[in-house]
C-alpha cells in the first residue's frame, strides 16, 4: 500500500498544480508544473518509483521493471489522485477556468500527435535516467523529468493542451479545462506513446534487459535467477 499511496499523492500535487496555475492563467504554469513534478519524483522515486503517470507505468511495466500485478493499482491510484486535485484545485482557486479545452478536424489530428510525440519523449526519457543500469543511484533523474515535461508544455500546450498522462486528462476533465470528449484522444496517445517508448528503450538497450527477480515475490530459491522479469530496482519517473 506504501507504493500506491506514493503515487496517488505524487499525481495529486501535480494535478492540483495544473488546475490551480491554468485556472489561475499564471503565466509560470509550465515552470511550475514542471518543478512540482520534478519535487514529486524526489520524494517519492524510492518508494513507488513515482510514475504519477499511466503511460509512464506502462513504459516501465513493458520494460520489465513492474510487476503485471501492480499495474492496475499504480493506475488506479493515479486516476483517483488526480480527480481529487481537480476537485480541491477549484475550490481553492475558486474561480471558473476558461472555455474547456476541445479540438476538432485538421487540430485534433495535430493534437494527437502532440500528445503522441512529448509523450514518448517523456516516456523514453524516464526509461532511460530511472532504470537503466548506466545511471544507478544518480542524482538528476528528478530534473531531467520535470523539464522534460515543462518543455512539451511550452512547446505543444497550445496544441494539444499538455497532457502527456492519462491521469492528468481525467483530473483536467474533472476541473473543466479539457471537454470530456477529448479524453479518447489522452488515453490513445499517451498510453500508445508509453507503449512506443518501452519497445524504443529495449531495442536501443539489449543489454539491459535482464534483472534478478524480488526475493518477497518469489522467494531466495529462485531470487538468484536473472529473468526478463521486473527487478529490485524500481523506475523513477512521471
Amino acid at each position: 500500500m506504501r507504493k500506491y499511496a506514493t503515487e496517488f499523492i505524487g499525481t495529486f500535487f501535480l494535478v492540483f498544480t495544473i488546475v490551480a496555475t491554468v485556472t489561475a492563467g499564471a503565466p509560470l504554469a509550465p515552470l511550475a508544473i514542471g518543478g512540482v513534478l520534478a519535487a514529486m519524483v524526489f520524494a517519492g522515486g524510492h518508494v513507488s518509483g513515482a510514475h504519477y503517470n499511466p503511460a509512464v507505468t506502462v513504459a516501465v511495466w513493458l520494460r520489465g521493471r513492474l510487476t503485471t500485478r501492480d499495474v492496475a493499482p499504480y493506475m488506479a491510484a493515479q486516476i483517483l489522485g488526480a480527480l481529487v486535485a481537480a476537485l480541491v484545485g477549484r475550490v481553492v482557486v475558486g474561480t471558473a477556468p476558461a472555455a474547456a479545452f476541445h479540438a476538432t478536424g485538421r487540430h485534433l489530428a495535430s493534437a494527437f500527435l502532440a500528445e503522441l510525440v512529448v509523450t514518448f519523449a517523456l516516456a523514453y526519457v524516464v526509461l532511460n535516467v530511472a532504470t537503466s543500469k548506466d545511471h544507478p543511484n544518480n542524482s538528476f533523474y528528478g530534473l531531467v523529468i520535470g523539464f522534460t515535461v515543462m518543455a512539451g508544455a511550452v512547446g505543444v500546450g497550445r496544441v494539444s493542451g499538455g497532457v502527456f498522462n492519462p491521469a492528468v486528462a481525467f483530473g483536467a476533465s474533472a476541473a473543466g479545462l479539457i471537454s470530456w470528449s477529448m479524453l479518447w484522444l489522452y488515453l490513445v496517445a499517451n498510453l500508445a506513446a508509453g507503449a512506443l517508448a518501452a519497445v524504443a528503450f529495449r531495442a536501443l538497450n539489449p543489454g539491459d534487459l535482464e534483472v534478478p527477480l524480488p526475493v518477497e515475490e518469489v522467494g531466495p530459491e529462485r531470487a538468484s535467477r536473472s529473468l526478463p522479469m521486473p527487478g529490485v530496482k524500481k523506475a523513477r519517473t512521471a
